[in-house]
C-alpha cells in the first residue's frame, strides 16, 4: 500500500486532550477503511503565519500512514467536514523517515547536523577594494571628483 504523511491544524480553543482525540479519531477512520497509522505526533499549539478563520494559533498534528487511496480520501473528506479542523495537507512519500520529525527534535539535535556553515566567528572572505583600480572614482589621480566640479 502507498505511504502518506498527513499534517492537520485544529482550532486553538481546543484542549490538548481534545486535539489528541482528533488524532485517534482520524486514525480509526483510516483503520476502518483498510489502512493503518504507522506513527503519529502531536506537535502542540503553534503560531501561524496568518489568520485562518480568525485564529492566530492552532494545534498541529502529524500522521504517518500506510493506507489505500480510498481510505485517505475518506479521512480527508471527514477532516474537511469537521468543524475543529482548519487545514489538512496530505503528501505521498516513498518511505517514512525513522525517528522523530524535525518539529519534535530539539534545536541542538537539528543544529548538529548542519555542520559549520561559516556563520559568525568563521573566516572572512576578502572583499574587493575599489580605491585604486577605478579611474571614474579618482583611483589613478588620488582624488575624488566633487559633484560641483567639471569632469576632466
Amino acid at each position: 500500500m502507498p505511504l502518506y504523511e498527513h499534517v492537520f491544524i485544529a482550532r486553538q480553543d481546543l484542549s490538548n486532550t481534545q486535539a489528541e482525540g482528533l488524532i485517534e479519531h482520524f486514525s480509526t477512520v483510516l483503520a476502518d477503511n483498510g489502512g493503518k497509522v504507522v506513527e503519529n505526533e502531536y506537535w502542540g499549539v503553534k503560531t501561524m503565519a496568518y489568520k485562518i478563520n480568525k485564529n492566530r494559533k492552532g494545534h498541529y498534528a502529524l500522521l504517518k500512514s500506510d493506507a489505500p487511496a480510498a481510505a485517505v480520501q475518506e479521512m480527508e473528506r471527514l477532516m474537511r467536514l469537521h468543524d475543529d479542523v482548519m487545514r489538512v495537507l496530505t503528501i505521498k512519500v516513498d518511505k517514512h523517515n525513522e525517528g522523530p520529525s524535525v518539529q519534535m527534535q530539539k534545536r541542538e539535535e537539528r543544529d548538529g547536523d548542519r555542520g559549520d556553515r561559516g556563520g559568525f566567528g568563521g573566516e572572512r572572505r576578502e572583499r574587493p577594494s575599489f580605491g585604486g583600480d577605478r579611474p571614474d572614482r579618482g583611483g589613478d589621480r588620488g582624488e575624488r571628483p566633487s559633484f560641483g566640479a567639471p569632469r576632466r
